[in-house]
């Protein structure tokens, strides 16, 4: 890593969630039950590891429980499930190889990914077997490929909804600046929030600053951003290896308006080198799972609080944005599978997808993004506008994406065309 920083915990314990489902199939395994196999494609070595290995931590954490309740229920046949891995190291050629094994020699039904850089490889094999796919990047999807899906993550168009918010809250802030590295997480990213800026009357007081990925010294970055004095500081869906020194940076430079960030992992330790009373009432996108708004009838992800107890447990300090979202793929795959009695992809697709909705982590939400993405393959419905408030991260609102695309898609396709990031734009 370049930094203090780690990201390395990003999806450590992401599958621990699952346990509030033992005991759905009580019967104890026995040694003669079948097994079923989840394919397991991330970047497990190099810089990229933070978004892989600790997610394959926590799904062994969800096949530990489940197959403690009796695991999974197919067709009357109760199932064990066991993942298999692959390291893809984030690249598109390795990743293509991996995707090949895991479906050829170890018979997997379903492949969750990463996605980004390493989707291109697998694309071909994908549209070639049919498997079914997941990515945490819906950016991903295209109408060449059917099987893959984005049941969790919707990235980047759940950043919309703090910086709408936020028009309803802090009307008088009228001014911003954006900063992003420059690769597939952070582009379309920058499109989204600078439709969303538009969208709430909120002038940009530069074009958004593209930062190479190996930068380590952002000072520049922040004197530079700071020179058009603005009075909202956009972080864009930089990692936390960024995040932090940016917020440093700004404490140090003396910046005292708002923050607006995709993600602030260990919060706590930038806290630790600014300020509570600089960090506070900083907006980004991904709750603590302790949080009592997440106790709502309508939260589709069962016993966040305890989920979020045991995962702290088990990694102390390293609760992450996505620490929960693998945990939710594979409940949906569940319940899908479970529906559909069995767990070959067509099959399991169709169960998940049908009606057109399904029951994401913050509520109903439906099948959508055909306008933007080509295919209707993003479960997507509310998300949470979280801040800090005394230290502490805590659900603002749940305001929902498919409401605010309704009355502002145009918006949304303009800035991600100039970017070339819509599904007809990528190659």
């Amino acid at each position: 890593m370049r930094s203090g920083v780690s990201r390395r915990t990003f999806l450590a314990s992401a599958a621990a969630g699952a346990g509030a489902l033992a005991g759905l199939l009580p019967r104890p395994l026995r040694a003669q039950d079948k097994t079923v196999k989840i394919g397991f494609l991330a970047p497990l070595t190099g810089p990229v590891a933070a978004w892989g290995k600790p997610g394959l931590d926590g799904c062994q954490i969800w096949a530990e429980w489940i197959n403690a309740g009796g695991g999974i229920n197919i067709g009357g046949e109760p199932h064990r499930v066991e993942f298999v891995a692959y390291d893809d190291e984030d690249d598109p050629a390795k990743a293509r190889t991996g995707a090949t094994q895991l479906i050829r020699e170890n018979d997997v039904k379903f492949v969750m990914m990463l996605g980004g850089n390493s989707w291109p490889g697998v694309q071909p094999v994908a549209e070639r077997t049919g498997m079914l796919f997941s990515t945490l990047l819906p950016s991903d999807l295209s109408p060449s490929t059917a099987t893959l899906i984005a049941p969790a993550e919707v990235h980047p168009i759940y950043n919309v909804t703090a910086v709408d918010w936020l028009a309803a809250n802090r009307p008088e802030l009228k001014t911003a600046v954006i900063c992003a590295q420059d690769d597939a997480l952070g582009l379309p990213s920058v499109a989204t929030y600078l439709a969303a800026f538009e969208a709430a009357g909120i002038e940009m007081l530069d074009e958004p600053l593209l930062f190479d990925p190996a930068t380590t010294d952002f000072a520049p970055v922040v004197t530079r951003m700071l020179s058009k004095k603005p009075q909202i500081v956009c972080l864009d869906t930089c990692y936390s290896d960024y995040v932090h020194p940016i917020c440093e940076q700004l404490f140090q430079q003396g910046f005292k308006g708002q923050i607006l960030s995709c993600t602030l992992d260990f919060y706590d330790q930038v806290i630790a080198k600014t300020s509570a009373e600089f960090m506070e009432g900083t907006l980004f996108q991904f709750p603590d799972f302790d949080d009592p708004a997440l106790n709502a009838d309508f939260i589709n992800f069962q016993k966040p609080n305890e989920f979020f107890a045991e995962y702290n447990r088990r990694h102390p300090g390293q609760w992450g944005a996505v620490s929960w979202e693998y945990a939710s793929v594979m409940d949906l795959w569940k319940a899908a599978v479970e529906k559909a009695g069995s767990a070959e992809p067509d099959a399991v697709k169709a169960a998940m997808t049908e009606g057109g909705e399904g029951l994401h982590a913050f509520g109903k939400a439906r099948w959508w993004g055909k306008d933007l993405f080509g295919i209707d393959n993003a479960l997507v419905g509310n998300w949470p506008v979280v801040a800090i408030e005394g230290g502490k991260a805590r659900i603002k609102e749940f305001r929902s994406i498919p409401d605010w695309y309704d009355k502002h898609g145009e918006l949304m396709k303009k800035h991600m065309a100039a970017y070339n990031q819509m599904w007809d734009q990528r190659g």
